[in-house]
């Protein structure tokens, strides 16, 4: 059976690049954390600098090599797996000396671990016969830290041959999977973000790596992003029927997140949590109940109880006391402390200019951007290089970016073969319509202020690695974005990896906003904002009228969930929560007066 964590938190994925080698740099001291493995060019570069770092030949893998995109996944996840075993081996066996890594390993440990309470045994013994035996205990009950992946789903786009005609499981996404399943990564997850996708779940099935081995363990298991309760019903059932156990579900707050944010209509994060923790035991059931009969029809040993469902939760946490208020009343296995490690170097890659623009952000500074080609609303930190580069082309008269990598290729407006909306040639289309169009001047104006808004971000989240590492990735695009949560404003310092683990666990504050609102009033603000600027849009456009229930239904969860936390204020630390909760709820009141 896989063994607990030996940390309450790990790492989510972020952007591209910041992320890419995080395992490299913490997991040896038993801290997890999640890589993309969307883009396959800048895998391809992180396998060349780091072949070359360890004095190993560096084999491309190129292009014109079948299945290119997968190999150059497996290869980087294997060279990322060797690295932290060999890591990890010798900081297990160092002697327990001042100042030493695995003296690092035990002190970076939360308090109330066992493994930590043996390691204070250790500092108090003089008995050299004792000593050996709590140091040989120790090193015994070690672990790495896990190296995940992550798949954002949306970003599938087919790949075709020679002849036009889509390559049978050959999509950016399927290919993703493929390279992962492929690896040597065990006891490792693999991280489906951004809603279901059919072909990639279907794909699934043709992998062994994925189904439960005779033990119980699982050698690759399946963590699935949702924003509510029904989400990871509805995936969960999906999978089961196909015989694939999903082992944790992520739950992320849809406006209090880092990159893409995935807007409920209201659902509040603390709401969520507790029907989770109300219904985790009948998710487990309902699904075991489907997941039985489909191994029996592949003639599969299937388990005599449901296999462990853990449940965890990311965005926009910064304190100690919100951490253990998730763990504790809610009952969550891990919780996701994503934009706080990106002024972390030890943790995460990212370039210094970026890095001095992090410490610096203020909330003006992070806006809920239409900048990403998905379409989906993204978080963007401004005057990014990537953001002056972007005005310096439309002041040029050649707005869009140049699209060398095409994973967000997916409009067909112009064009029989997609193309990104982010593009030189599809945003010289998309002007010269709107222009043909003859619209009232601010429409115009808003509709094409839409079309230059968007960014190529496949190369701008990337080119924090390149520069930081002084290796080419793309020579004429090195600009680059950044996508932190709301809550960088929280944090305005590069700090060590031992004091952002110590903030965490509650040994240390890094926190530099003495105003700092509690998470839940954090998200809260977010959606009264998000629907304020929503309505606004909607009066602009007269369509006020036709999402008449939307927004009903956006206010009723907004104060079912004012009313819920009302009813838990007790639990929560901070005198301040009831007197905030209550002007949230009047700002809730002068937004939505006689909106409706």
């Amino acid at each position: 059976m896989t063994t607990a964590a030996v940390h309450s938190f790990h790492i989510p994925v972020m952007g591209l690049a910041f992320t890419i080698d995080s395992p490299i740099k913490v997991a040896h001291f038993g801290i997890s954390s999640v890589i993309s493995i969307v883009e396959d060019r800048l895998i391809e570069m992180m396998r060349s600098h780091y072949y070359k770092q360890q004095g190993k030949a560096y084999l491309p893998i190129g292009t014109k090599e079948p299945d290119y995109r997968a190999k150059r996944i497996t290869d980087y996840l294997n060279l990322v797996n060797k690295m932290v075993q060999e890591q990890f081996e010798k900081l297990k066996s160092s002697a327990f000396e001042a100042g030493a890594e695995i003296v690092q390993y035990f002190e970076m440990l939360p308090e109330e671990s066992k493994l930590k309470q043996l390691y204070y045994q250790l500092g108090k013994t003089a008995d050299p016969a004792l000593k050996e035996n709590l140091e040989q205990q120790l090193r015994s009950q070690m672990q790495p830290g896990s190296i995940d992946v992550n798949i954002m789903t949306k970003v599938d786009r087919d790949v075709v041959n020679k002849q036009g005609e889509p390559i049978a499981d050959g999509s950016d996404a399927v290919t993703a999977l493929r390279g992962y399943a492929n690896s040597t990564l065990n006891h490792s997850s693999i991280i489906f973000s951004a809603g279901m996708n059919p072909r990639l779940y279907n794909y699934l099935e043709q992998c062994n790596e994925f189904y439960q081995n005779a033990d119980g363990s699982f050698n690759k298991r399946i963590v699935i992003k949702v924003s509510d309760y029904r989400s990871a019903l509805i995936q969960g059932k999906y999978l089961a029927k196909k015989g694939i156990w999903v082992s944790e579900f992520r739950i992320e707050s849809g406006l209090n997140c880092g990159g893409h944010a995935f807007a409920s209509e209201g659902f509040l994060m603390g709401p969520v949590l507790e029907e989770f923790k109300t219904k985790r035991q009948e998710l487990m059931d309902a699904l075991y109940e489907i997941y039985v009969p489909a191994l029996q029809r592949k003639n599969m040993a299937f388990p005599a109880n449901p296999p462990a469902i853990s449940i965890s939760a990311q965005g926009g946490i910064g304190t100690y006391e919100e951490d253990k208020l998730l763990r504790q009343y809610y009952g969550l296995q891990s919780t996701g402390w994503g934009t706080p490690f990106l002024l972390v170097p030890e943790a995460t890659t990212v370039d210094e200019h970026t890095m001095q623009l992090l410490c610096n952000a203020k909330a003006k500074d992070v806006v809920l951007s239409k900048n990403s080609p998905l379409g989906v609303r993204f978080y963007y930190l401004k005057g990014t290089s990537s953001d002056i580069e972007k005005q310096r082309r439309i002041d040029a008269g050649k707005p869009g970016s140049p699209c060398t990598e095409k994973h967000l290729a997916f409009n067909t407006e112009f064009t029989k073969e997609p193309i990104c909306t982010a593009s030189q040639k599809y945003q010289r289309l998309k002007i010269a319509q709107l222009q043909s169009l003859n619209l009232p001047a601010a429409t115009y104006k808003r509709q094409e202020q839409e079309v230059l808004d968007k960014e190529c971000l496949c190369v701008s989240l990337c080119n924090a690695a390149p520069i930081s590492y002084e290796h080419p990735f793309l020579k004429t695009q090195t600009a680059v974005s950044i996508c932190p949560g709301p809550n960088i404003e929280n944090f305005s310092k590069t700090v060590s990896l031992k004091t952002m683990v110590d903030h965490i666990y509650g040994r240390a504050n890094v926190v530099t906003n003495p105003q700092r609102p509690h998470l839940f009033i954090a998200e809260l603000n977010l959606y009264i904002q998000f629907m304020k600027n929503e309505m606004e849009q909607d009066r602009l456009n007269n369509q006020m009228e036709q999402r008449k229930k939307y927004y009903h239904n956006f206010i009723q969860n907004l104060q079912a969930g004012i009313q819920y936390y009302k009813s838990i204020e007790a639990k929560i630390n901070g005198s301040n929560f009831a007197e905030a909760l209550e002007k949230v709820k009047n700002k809730l009141k002068e937004v939505t007066e006689g909106s409706l």
